[in-house]
């Protein structure tokens, strides 16, 4: 059992906090690291990296933004590197599935000598309610660029559940869990389970991606982001990812959450009512 201290890199996005909650649970000592922390953490900012890693003995890992970024690799290499350096013998990095870019950083990542765990994840089930897609959800309109390909959306609850098994069971180490959901459903059955639990008409409408990136861009959002949805929606959603796999079950012994039932709980909150 891991008694010592454990970083989350990214300790603020949609999987840290449920990580750290876990983790806390349980007694142990953890802390995040973001740009905002007592010790900072900045991916454009190397100088922060060690003070940020130093007195831990494992890392929970999540990319920001996106592991398909061109320079993720060579900063996951320099991660590992300054990881090395402050004693830390365990990484587990949150990976994506079907992303060549991510593949690159995984292998830059087990290059680096230390003990690592790779959690290749599918679609969140929680950007319909706490990322990208929430606003249109709860407008009643979903439009994305994306047809009738199957996606098995995974709830982020899984993957902190998965994370925290890595971080404190050593016989997860130097092993890679591919995490989905027990069904690949498309983005509009997707939406139409979302609008039977929250017992109103939300509509899912398939645009081209030019409209897509352009609304986006309408709305504020940085090019990078948009530049890096467009990517994903391009390429990561051909099919390539829609095959159900075993991953959960493997680290957790038990199936992984059904759409239906995140959509249950989630609209219980009351995060979609118009």
């Amino acid at each position: 059992m891991q008694t010592s201290e454990i970083v989350l890199v990214g300790g603020s996005g949609k999987t840290g906090g449920r990580i750290i909650r876990r983790l806390e649970a349980r007694g142990l000592t953890v802390r995040a690291a973001s740009r905002s922390s007592a010790r900072p953490f900045d991916w454009e900012d190397r100088s922060t990296w060690r003070g940020a890693l130093q007195g831990a003995s494992s890392a929970y890992v999540a990319f920001q933004p996106d592991l398909a970024v061109a320079w993720a690799a060579e900063a996951i290499e320099a991660l590992a590197k300054v990881a090395v350096e402050c004693g830390l013998e365990h990484i587990v990095l949150l990976s994506g599935r079907g992303e060549e870019s991510a593949q690159r950083s995984e292998a830059a990542l087990t290059a680096s000598g230390i003990d690592t765990t790779i959690l290749r994840a599918s679609w969140f089930c929680q950007n319909f309610s706490e990322g990208a897609f929430v606003e249109q959800i709860i407008g009643g309109r979903l439009q994305l660029p994306a047809g009738e390909i199957g996606e098995p959306f995974i709830d982020t609850d899984d993957i902190a559940d998965a994370a925290v098994a890595a971080l404190t069971d050593p016989r997860h180490r130097n092993q890679t869990y591919e995490l989905t959901g027990p069904r690949a459903l498309t983005f509009r059955q997707a939406v139409g389970e979302i609008a039977a639990a929250a017992g109103r008409p939300i509509e899912y409408q398939q645009v081209s991606t030019a409209d897509f990136t352009g609304g986006l861009a309408a709305a504020g959002l940085p090019h990078g982001l948009i530049d890096l949805l467009e990517e994903l929606f391009g390429q990561v959603l051909d099919g390539r990812n829609s095959n159900v796999m075993g991953g959960v079950t493997e680290i957790l012994g038990r199936p992984a959450t059904d759409f239906s039932e995140y959509a249950r709980q989630t609209a219980a909150t009351g995060i979609w009512s118009a």
